[in-house]
């Protein structure tokens, strides 16, 4: 993504992935941002992307549902403990957002929004907070985890596993629906690697990142048991109700966003459904530019 940021104070700051984000976004039940909203290489003052990334958060959350985990690039200030933190993430609840901590539940679908974990205390609440959610969990449970789990091809960088070892043995605790995360930037396009996985009964997604309008992005039909990638190139889909399958099938002559909202990775070709719960997973590059 590309941002312009004047050094006037009067100026308007447009960022075209985020821009192209609320044009779609009426169109899902929830939108959900699996973390490192900011870029700590950035020459940018990080102060300064906060304040771009809540400005679009606000619009965005009167748009439809939103959810923002940390990621380890959002870490602005360290705890009593000296355990490194995401305050502003912490603040955005004003702003209508379900973030870090929070719980969200929309029919029979629990979602859990887990913090990036630096430190021993963090990582208790973690668990503290999956154990409690586990007595009441619903039909569907859906975690929102920045790093994705160990050892899985959502977390494969090209040369070794970028993912979280705790988060596997969680997965294997508590086997919930979906886990939803990111921080590994090209998993989904590299040899070995993948937006998609299935730790047991558990599907992981990764939608990536990359540059340009509009940003890679992944749609989830909860009810219909489908999940577009939608990146520059090839789109994939899978089927949600059958077993692990790779490669995932390709969507030849991708069709246009409203036609994926309506349609069915195993239907014929131009057949179309009418789809459940929409859900939109999107990695917006955090890149913003003088």
């Amino acid at each position: 993504m590309k941002c312009v940021v004047s050094s006037l104070p009067t100026c308007t700051i447009r960022c075209p992935q985020f821009d192209w984000l609320l044009s779609a976004a009426p169109q899902f039940d929830l939108v959900i941002f699996a973390g490192d909203a900011l870029d700590i290489g950035s020459s940018v003052d990080f102060r300064a992307q906060i304040v771009v990334v809540k400005k679009y958060l606000s619009l965005l959350s009167g748009l439809t549902r939103v959810i923002l985990c940390s990621g380890n690039h959002d870490l602005d200030e360290r705890n009593p403990e000296g355990e490194k933190i995401s305050r502003w993430i912490g603040d955005v609840r004003e702003l209508g957002i379900v973030r870090d901590g929070d719980d969200l539940t929309i029919g029979d679908t629990l979602f859990t929004v887990c913090p990036w974990w630096d430190g021993p205390l963090v990582k208790q609440r973690i668990d503290d907070q999956l154990r409690e959610a586990a007595a009441r969990r619903p039909k569907r449970w859906i975690w929102v985890h920045h790093a994705p789990p160990a050892n899985s091809p959502t977390s494969w960088g090209g040369k070794r596993f970028f993912g979280d070892v705790e988060l596997a043995q969680w997965i294997q605790t508590y086997q919930p629906s979906m886990v939803i995360s990111g921080h590994v930037h090209q998993s989904p396009f590299i040899a070995d690697g993948s937006w998609f996985d299935r730790l047991g009964d558990t599907w992981v997604f990764n939608a990536g990142l990359q540059p340009g309008r509009p940003p890679v992005y992944i749609v989830l039909d909860i009810d219909d048991g489908t999940a577009f990638w939608l990146p520059a190139g090839d789109a994939q889909c899978i089927d949600l109700k059958a077993p692990l399958r790779r490669p995932a099938a390709e969507v030849t002559d991708p069709p246009a966003l409203a036609y994926i909202l309506g349609s069915d990775c195993r239907s014929e070709p131009g057949e179309t459904v009418i789809g459940g719960r929409l859900i939109m997973l999107c990695r917006i590059s955090p890149t913003i530019a003088r």
